[in-house]
């Protein structure tokens, strides 16, 4: 099992994984090969057995590994034994049958509000990146849009004089959301630019310097690049703006199943998510202002 080991971790590097995802891996592999038959000692493939990579698991759980890093362990020790199933180093393959831990719910980061304003009002310059960037990041924040429904939209999707947006969610499922007047603004000044030549009904709404729709990476990109800095200890991506969009509305007093709607949950509990970001917003406010607290 140590000589497939160093087969394993040769077709992780062809595969171009990052050297910090090859060193994780062997690391993990290597602490269950050493319990199975003690530091450095031969493995025979019977000993890398489920209940091996079980055991493996409650030893991390017990050492006080938190339930990510013993999921991380986990989706190692399955492609490596994804990897020898299919060499036919082991006639079984007994990641199969092992269950993850229960994670715990990673409550979204939302920006600050009066940040996230100061940063969009920044971009005023005429040229035509900062334009295109101004309007999707609007429409994103404005919207609650996922980066894919953002990519999607075309020409017509938008409908200027109803202040709504034609969405394609999850599942094929489309729904109209609402859109806010600066966003409609920052997007008629995209439009309006000399290079921007309007589109005929189904084009792309955004595009990139070949005319081609935008892919999720170059958002994801656009959004670290205008945003950087705005929140200290903050990721920000695109879904954070859909995060901020959610906790801000709800922290203003909207109704959590008009949340729902506009951000196309199909579950109410999804969206319940956002109230524990709110309880601490109101938490915060009780605090500063009530004389007791």
């Amino acid at each position: 099992m140590r000589d497939a080991l160093d087969h394993y971790l040769t077709e992780l590097r062809v595969l171009r994984a990052s050297a910090h995802t090859v060193a994780a891996y062997r690391c993990d592999i290597v602490r269950v090969l050493d319990r199975a038959a003690g530091p450095g000692r031969p493995v025979v493939p019977s000993q890398w057995n489920r209940e091996l990579l079980e055991a493996a698991a409650r030893d991390l759980t017990v050492s006080g590994h938190s339930a990510r890093s013993v999921a991380r362990a986990l989706a190692a020790w399955r492609s490596f034994s994804r990897f020898c199933f299919k060499r036919g180093v082991l006639a079984a393959n007994p990641g199969l049958g092992v269950r993850n831990p229960r994670l715990p719910k990673r409550l979204p980061g939302p920006l600050p509000d009066d940040a996230l304003q100061r940063a969009l009002d920044a971009l005023d310059a005429r040229d035509l990146p900062t334009l295109r960037d101004r309007a999707l990041l609007e429409v994103t924040y404005s919207a609650g849009l996922r980066v894919s429904e953002l990519i999607a939209l075309n020409f017509g999707d938008v409908e200027r004089r109803a202040q709504v947006v034609r969405v394609r969610g999850k599942g094929r499922r489309e729904r109209i959301a609402p859109i806010g007047r600066t966003a409609i603004e920052a997007l008629d000044r995209y439009l309006g630019g000399a290079e921007r030549a309007p589109g005929a009904l189904g084009t792309p709404l955004f595009i990139g310097p070949g005319g081609r729709r935008l892919t999720v990476r170059t958002v994801q990109r656009v959004v670290r690049r205008r945003l950087l800095g705005m929140a200290a200890g903050l990721r920000v991506s695109p879904h954070t703006l859909r995060h901020s969009f959610a906790t801000h509305l709800l922290n203003r007093g909207a109704d959590l199943r008009a949340i729902q709607e506009m951000l196309g949950h199909k579950s109410l509990r999804t969206t319940q998510i956002y109230t524990h970001v709110s309880r601490a917003h109101l938490r915060k406010a009780y605090e500063q202002a009530h004389p007791r607290a």
